[in-house]
């Protein structure tokens, strides 16, 4: 099956140097290239794409909002986002806004290139390590007046399932999880698994916001 992946990027020298990197994959094409959010909603409206690699910073309409947009209409694609972090504010809201995954626009090929089949095969793209930098940095940003204490849906999780989503929450693999609760790493899989499916959330990055979000965890990391 190949990959048909949209390119939203500013910069025409970024959008060349990543498509000739996908267009040298058998498995993948660059279908669609826009160069800022407008755009990139006018191109989808008429295209269809499996993957957006999507810039944060741009004119007219933003990354994030784009993103936004996008993941709010039916059958949405899968939104990666590529940005600079140490100038990027905005990387968090983004995965926020509903985008699998977020990465360095300097990542190296053979990295980007997992991504983009990890995103569209459906996991989420970031490194718990990098999740954990990330949200320590940006959640203190985020705006409060959506924060609420609680989130009703929580009740539905056991004591067992709720400690799992702290750790994730925390930026732990899976493999760290079982260690630190002394399970096997299919068991917590299994958690992790019925963790989304009663809080109807795609991956583990939307696990990481609503924990943040619900106050479950707090900005460094530990627990709410």
């Amino acid at each position: 099956m190949t990959i048909r992946v949209m390119l939203v990027d500013d910069q025409v020298l970024l959008r060349t140097g990543f498509g000739m990197v996908l267009a040298a994959q058998p498995d993948m094409e660059v279908v669609a290239e826009a160069g800022d959010g407008v755009e990139a909603l006018q191109v989808l409206a008429a295209t269809a794409v499996d993957v957006v690699l999507m810039d944060v910073r741009m004119p007219k309409l933003d990354g994030v909002e784009a993103t936004r947009r996008i993941c709010a209409g039916p059958n949405p694609p899968k939104v990666l986002i590529l940005t600079t972090f140490d100038l990027d504010e905005y990387a968090f809201s983004g995965l926020k806004a509903g985008a699998s995954g977020f990465m360095l626009k300097d990542v190296p090929p053979g990295d980007l290139l997992t991504a983009i089949r990890a995103v569209h095969s459906g996991d989420a793209v970031v490194a718990p390590s990098t999740t954990r930098r990330l949200l320590d940095r940006f959640a203190p940003m985020l705006p409060t007046t959506d924060r609420t204490p609680q989130h009703k849906e929580l009740q539905r999780l056991t004591e067992r399932e709720r400690e799992v989503m702290t750790l994730v929450a925390q930026g732990l693999s899976n493999g760290e999880i079982a260690a630190r609760l002394v399970l096997s790493e299919a068991t917590v899989k299994t958690h992790v698994g019925r963790i989304l499916t009663k809080l109807e959330l795609r991956d583990r990055v939307q696990v990481v916001v609503l924990a943040y979000e619900t106050g479950i965890v707090r900005a460094g990391g530990g627990r709410g």
